[in-house]
């Protein structure tokens, strides 16, 4: 059995016959006399984690200039040795056109048939490269680019590679290209610039999704280079030409670096092959300084975020904490099921004496849920407790300024009906809607005439209209929130609204900020990515405190929260 086949570009049959036009090397990818050669080493990686049961090779570069003493820059590239890549590093690392690079040449792995007689081995190359979400960057940087500092140079030098994102690119072309820009996009932390040949922008494994997500997101610190030509694929996934087009575009809304060059070639490497030199130009120019993000033309998202402000974190611990709640002088608590600090400042709490408070209500009270003795609590601003109803198992809860409380309920079966509930300030009870929806996140509308409750096993929110009485009507599947390719739902939990209408939705790729007519306008993730829980806080409420593992963190924003104890007020109509 081979132990490797041809990587293979995606074929298609044209529409109508065309002549593929020559690209002609420059002299930067042609050997040079009196020009150091690097060395190429190569090894193979038999075991993986991140990819079990795999087998791959890896051809690893390393330029004459590389001093040990001094961590190298990094340039990975998927598909093995592509682009004359090791000649063009000689020439431009001669030149002073690009720092010393150790490049690294990754195949795609193989899971390896037990008898290649009788089965086909499994070929990892649509799972690793096409794939949307985190597998592939962790791949790289906690398994090869370790192996690779294993190595020892023929002359005896050791591998020392810098950590440092801004010191690091990754390419490729088709599904490899798809996958560097998966690997900068989920890790720009890690990968700063980016080489991409007729990219697979398409609907393969979801990265069609990209040109979208790219103008939501906050821009990320990347520069990219990408090739293109007008007889590339247009086959089941896409048109590959046209989403190129539609990616450049929409990193030029979002405020990116990046520079293209188009052709009329086909889906294979000789365009990008001739414009590769230039390209590894551009994207080290300018090095050591570090690649900048933004600032985009998202205009939701340029109301709202402050320029040069960024997360900050306020709290750290060995487990994930609860909840947070806000009250009305902005200060923010942190509860779960056995005791309640106070966020003082950051790195300093002070423990209070109330325990599973879930939400602030007028006249300084709290109210928590109890959900193994099914109660509804409040603690008065003396910290005294009093039972408010009883018989409901509540996971979320808000409260109106009218008094009125909602609450969302989950029974003791997984797939029975969970209700919501209005408990009136008297402590009556009465269930609005029961489905077998798990409700998440609750929250009313600025107005307070929309009660908005969350899915948590779907991407919506449910919107409802509150009725003069308190019951609820036209329940609809209203806001549609984004799913990360590692999960079957958006994970959305608490929910929040800013005085201009917006709902801020926690869920597992960020906080999810939506126009009052049910469309996510931007995401704003943590460095640590995805958001449990959220609140406003703040003597002015512009502060947005974000759960995120193990840690709390905030930011400043230019735009304020809403309390929903606070008295309603009128939001301007949203764009339609």
């Amino acid at each position: 059995m081979k132990q490797f086949l041809p990587i293979a570009f995606l074929f298609a049959v044209p529409f109508g016959v065309y002549a593929e036009p020559e690209f002609p090397l420059t002299e930067d990818s042609k050997v040079q006399q009196n020009v150091p050669k690097g060395e190429l080493i190569k090894f193979h990686l038999n075991s993986s984690v991140v990819y079990p049961g795999t087998f791959r090779e890896i051809s690893v570069y390393i330029p004459r200039q590389y001093n040990e003493n001094k961590p190298a820059c990094v340039y990975v590239n998927q598909d093995g040795v592509q682009w004359n890549a090791p000649v063009v590093f000689d020439n431009l690392i001669s030149k002073g056109e690009m720092p010393v690079v150790v490049g690294i040449f990754i195949r795609p792995g193989v899971v390896k048939a037990l008898d290649d007689k009788t089965a086909l081995s499994r070929f990892n190359r649509s799972l690793e490269y096409d794939g949307l979400g985190p597998d592939y960057s962790r791949f790289v940087l906690e398994e090869v680019l370790p192996a690779v500092e294993r190595l020892v140079t023929a002359d005896g030098r050791r591998i020392v590679l810098s950590k440092n994102g801004n010191d690091r690119a990754i390419g490729g072309s088709s599904s490899g290209a798809i996958a560097a820009f998966t690997a900068a996009w989920e890790r720009s932390d890690a990968f700063s610039r980016v080489f991409n040949v007729v990219c697979t922008m398409v609907g393969l494994r979801g990265a069609n999704e990209y040109p979208t997500l790219i103008r939501k997101f906050e821009p990320k610190p990347i520069r990219l280079f990408q090739q293109d030509g007008s007889n590339d694929n247009n086959i089941y996934g896409g048109d590959w030409w046209m989403a190129n087009q539609e990616l450049e575009r929409a990193l030029t809304f979002a405020g990116y670096e990046h520079e293209h060059v188009w052709g009329e070639g086909g889906h294979n490497g000789k365009h990008g092959t001739a414009v590769f030199p230039d390209a590894m130009r551009f994207l080290w120019k300018g090095w050591p300084e570090p690649v900048k993000a933004g600032p985009g033309n998202n205009r939701m998202l340029n109301e709202i975020l402050i320029p040069g402000e960024n997360w900050q974190v306020v709290w750290e611990g060995q487990t994930a904490p609860e909840r947070l709640i806000s009250n009305k002088k902005g200060e923010v608590f942190v509860s779960d099921k056995s005791k309640t600090h106070k966020l003082v400042s950051p790195g300093k709490q002070e423990e209070v004496s109330m325990a599973s408070i879930y939400s602030a209500g007028p006249e300084e009270r709290f109210y928590g849920l109890v959900p193994s003795e099914q109660k509804l609590v409040a603690y008065d601003k003396d910290g005294k407790l009093a039972t408010i109803t009883d018989g409901i198992r509540g996971t979320h809860l808000t409260v109106l300024a009218n008094g009125n409380m909602y609450v969302t309920e989950t029974t003791a079966q997984p797939d029975g009906e969970h209700a919501i509930w209005l408990v009136r300030p008297d402590g009556s009870k009465q269930a609005l809607d029961k489905a077998k929806t798990l409700w998440g996140g609750i929250t009313v509308s600025t107005d307070q005439s929309l009660l908005y409750v969350n899915d948590a096993r779907s991407h919506w929110v449910y919107s409802y209209q509150i009725q003069p009485d308190g019951t609820l009507a036209h329940k609809q599947r209203y806001y549609w929130l984004h799913t990360p390719d590692t999960a079957d739902d958006a994970g959305a939990a608490r929910m929040q609204i800013d005085t201009a209408g917006r709902l801020y939705v926690a869920s597992r790729m960020g906080v999810q900020v939506c126009d009052q007519a049910g469309r996510v306008n931007f995401i704003l993730p943590t460095p640590d990515g995805a958001v449990e829980d959220l609140v406003f806080g703040g003597e002015a409420l512009d502060t947005v405190y974000a759960i995120s593992g193990n840690k709390i963190y905030r930011r400043l924003l230019k735009t304020k929260g809403v309390l929903s104890f606070e008295a309603p007020s009128k939001p301007a109509a949203p764009h339609l």
